[in-house]
């Protein structure tokens, strides 16, 4: 017996027993009927399964779950992303008198649906390529979607759009990444992601908290292969080389990659310019005028309990 809730007219009906309108039914999955657990009367049938089309068995879970047929459902894409794809006929069957094939693909997909497929892959593309977690690509998607839908890029390109919205959301996820990062895995210019960076943080009315020196330091030493010890006092001697107001006007990553190569310097893991300058993406001189700037103070740079391999008298003056 079917009955609606009252104030929702579009409320789905509700299948319940006459007599035990409470009881909970029990569902027969093999015949298909919803049955009354308190008096056994059938209140359904012909009930539709909606569980998994296929079964998994324990000693099959590290492999791949069949138990969905189909691609999982994205909900960024209007379309619902359900879509049929028909194979290419091989038999005499598949072809008419001509020749051409009589079941061919429709293009049921949108454009907008398209697009948005597509930077949605590349987006995925260019973060596996930086070793990006999920969570940071489905910001980015939901990034890309409301700047497509809002169409306030025009003209712009998706793939300049798409790395912009992937910097933006590192940024607003705590890991931030260099714009030159972002432009080696890319086909984007520097120049350009910049330009849709600004106009991105413009149109969504968003904004990014500013990167500091601590943001890259753990992860220029891991890729430089510095020990802890020296990561901390490099992390030490920019914060308090930025405390002292020494690196007017520098940006972080300079700064950072100063502070890194001083550190090394000290210790007995020395590594030079153009090595740090690889791994932080700055040039060699940008990182020799900033060092120019906290060489003078050196001495109260460095963190009390930090071992020396090389005094700070002896260290380079560039």
């Amino acid at each position: 017996m079917a009955s609606t809730s009252r104030g929702e007219a579009l409320a789905l009906p509700r299948v319940q027993c006459p007599n035990h309108p409470d009881a909970i039914l029990v569902e027969d999955y093999r015949a298909g009927d919803m049955i009354c657990p308190e008096c056994g009367l059938v209140v359904g049938d012909r009930v539709i399964d909606v569980g998994s089309e296929w079964r998994t068995f324990s000693n099959e879970k590290a492999l791949k779950d069949p138990s969905r047929v189909g691609d999982a459902q994205n909900p960024l894409l209007n379309g619902g992303d359900l879509t049929t794809m028909i194979s290419k006929g091989t038999g005499a069957a598949s072809f008419d008198e001509f020749g051409n094939s009589k079941y061919q693909n429709r293009r049921t997909m949108s454009s907008s649906d398209r697009a948005m497929l597509n930077a949605f892959k590349e987006i995925s593309t260019m973060a596996d390529r930086i070793n990006l977690p999920r969570n940071i690509v489905d910001r980015t998607n939901n990034l890309f979607k409301q700047v497509y839908e809002q169409k306030s890029l025009k003209g712009r390109a998706n793939d300049a759009i798409a790395s912009a919205c992937l910097y933006i959301a590192c940024r607003q996820e705590g890991v931030p990444r260099t714009f030159k990062e972002i432009c080696a895995v890319s086909r984007i210019s520097k120049k350009e992601i910049g330009r849709c960076f600004k106009l991105i943080l413009k149109a969504l009315e968003t904004s990014v908290d500013l990167i500091t020196t601590g943001d890259f330091m753990s992860r220029f030493c891991s890729n430089l292969g510095l020990p802890k010890q020296v990561q901390m006092a490099a992390t030490f001697i920019a914060r308090k080389a930025v405390e002292l107001d020494l690196v007017p006007g520098r940006s972080p990553i300079s700064v950072a990659a100063a502070a890194i190569y001083m550190a090394s310097q000290a210790s007995a893991e020395k590594k030079t310019q153009k090595e740090i300058g690889d791994i932080a993406g700055v040039a060699d001189v940008t990182i020799r005028q900033s060092y120019r700037l906290i060489y003078p103070r050196a001495a109260e740079l460095f963190p009390p309990d930090f071992k020396f391999d090389t005094p700070v008298d002896k260290l380079p003056q560039l």
